[in-house]
């Protein structure tokens, strides 16, 4: 009678780490017989932990569930694996960091966020709260457009030497022109938020002598 797959022992040259186990899980445990992989598909579990327990145990459940002509062949099937597996994440990361860097591009480079960035620097209100110069970070939020019209609603974290806080921005484009219809500031610390498009500036000069100089 032939062995029981699954009490076949493994040798302790190849029970090790598994990379093709680790960065392919399931697609990795389809090829190798050995279907525990899937369970990568359970939320939060199969995301966060099976990769590292296909990674340690991969090896030794391979071996047990498929055929192998020596030892040699599994190493040698393993280590295709595992380079696979790597290249595959090499490119999932440039596509995706691509895809990233032209959004930066684009969000950075609109007319929205640079009106809005420009507004805010020469703000009476936010300069005297934040300080000058006041440094913008990247915008999160969306744009869209339909022809010469237009909505965006964005925000993005605000630096000063004083002190930072976060802008949102809303607005409409119609016949190729924008126009702020929102445009807050909210400084970190301070519960309540600054309406920009208005003037509020007898309110924070009244803060900021509450709050103490600085």
């Amino acid at each position: 009678m032939p062995p029981v797959p699954s009490l076949r022992p493994v040798p302790p040259e190849i029970d090790r780490w598994n990379w093709g186990a680790f960065l392919l899980n399931w697609i990795w445990g389809v090829g190798n017989n050995t279907f525990i992989a899937l369970l990568t598909f359970i939320p939060f579990f199969g995301i966060l932990i099976m990769p590292f327990v296909l990674g340690a145990k991969g090896s030794a459940w391979a071996w047990r569930n498929g055929r192998w002509d020596s030892i040699e062949h599994f190493k040698r099937v393993q280590r295709l694996w595992a380079i696979w597996g790597a290249v595959i994440w090499v490119v999932v990361i440039v596509v995706y960091g691509g895809l990233f860097g032209t959004l930066f591009r684009y969000m950075s480079h609109s007319e929205v966020y640079q009106a809005g960035v420009a507004k805010l620097q020469n703000n009476p209100e936010a300069v005297l709260v934040l300080g000058s110069p006041i440094s913008a970070g990247f915008p999160f939020g969306t744009i869209s457009f339909n022809g010469s019209s237009g909505t965006a609603d964005l925000n993005f974290s605000v630096t000063g030497p004083k002190a930072s806080g976060r802008a949102y921005v809303t607005a409409v484009k119609t016949s190729g022109v924008w126009t702020f219809k929102t445009f807050t500031l909210k400084v970190d610390g301070r519960s309540d938020s600054i309406n920009l498009l208005a003037d509020h500036r007898a309110d924070i000069r009244d803060w900021v002598w509450r709050a103490g100089p600085g």
